[in-house]
């Protein structure tokens, strides 16, 4: 066939849109400027306080914008938005609406839709990824903010847990602290901001690589994003992402690797892979997502 004559052939198909909003992925334990900081943060001469949350903050579109807070992942709350409402305020957020949705009645409900309507930022905290996408996920709410998303320019913002349910696929549960044994890694379908791309968060705090590798193994034509503590990736154009924060990300590529035995071994055993592509990024470096055309939309 000519190659006219397959172009010829798509040339009516309808291109999945380019996001106008975007995100900031955040690996947990980002600096809220109370004096607490890690050993590395206490070495690393390029840290800076508050420097995630001033970013966020200086990212909102708008005079006196508002800011959704949602702790609906957290097992604490009220302790949890009392710490976010000190912080944004000091950063001169006068307006923070906490959509507190402890429920999927809750998540109905037509104020907190009210909220998002007007919202130039949205800020998912840390807690339970699985609680987050089991309580949002197929409300109209969760449809609301992603096509905020999609088609206007609002900032979605998500640290620890909030992050990790930002992508698909989503991890959600590990067995093992390794993550090395075949079935020790549960994954599911995430809040869907962004498709074909995990993120992980502590990474290198709590060791993560091995677990991530896992998710990638099994889902090759994704790109995995460690995210380490006080470090964070602002994506936007759905795919371009640049690294801030004292830390660094870890990139997860498994689509060129040679072999694996992941499927071929029982679950218990310990999996192998070869030529997975590591990518580490500091401060100020910018990754494009590799993706293909959504060809289903």
């Amino acid at each position: 066939m000519a190659k006219n004559q397959v172009s010829d052939r798509h040339k009516h198909h309808k291109e999945a849109p380019v996001p106008k909003g975007r995100l900031l992925a955040i690996g947990g334990h980002e600096s809220k400027g109370n004096g607490d900081k890690s050993e590395e943060q206490e070495r690393n001469q390029d840290f800076e306080s508050e420097e995630i949350l001033k970013f966020f903050v200086s990212k909102l579109k708008g005079s006196n914008p508002t800011v959704a807070l949602v702790p609906t992942a957290s097992s604490i709350p009220d302790k949890m938005v009392a710490e976010y409402k000190k912080v944004f305020k000091e950063l001169g957020i006068d307006n923070l609406e906490v959509l507190d949705i402890r429920s999927r009645s809750d998540a109905a409900e037509e104020s907190h839709l009210q909220v998002v309507e007007k919202a130039a930022g949205i800020f998912f905290s840390g807690g339970s990824q699985l609680k987050l996408t089991s309580i949002l996920g197929g409300t109209r709410l969760l449809q609301l903010m992603k096509e905020r998303y999609t088609y206007e320019d609002i900032l979605v913002a998500g640290t620890s847990a909030g992050a990790m349910a930002l992508s698909t696929p989503m991890i959600y549960e590990a067995m093992t602290q390794g993550g090395y044994i075949k079935g020790d890694v549960r994954v599911t379908t995430g809040l869907e901001f962004m498709k074909n791309v995990a993120f992980d968060t502590h990474f290198i705090q709590r060791g993560r690589l091995v677990r991530m590798a896992q998710c990638i193994v099994t889902n090759p034509g994704c790109i995995g994003i460690g995210l380490e503590e006080d470090t964070a990736v602002y994506v936007t154009e759905g795919r371009e992402m640049e690294v801030l924060g004292s830390g660094l990300i870890t990139v997860v590529d498994g689509m060129g690797m040679d072999c694996t035995d992941i499927y071929k071994i029982t679950t218990g055993e310990p999996f192998s892979v070869r030529s997975l592509r590591i990518h580490l990024l500091s401060s100020g470096e910018k990754y494009t997502v590799p993706t293909f055309d959504q060809l289903h939309i």
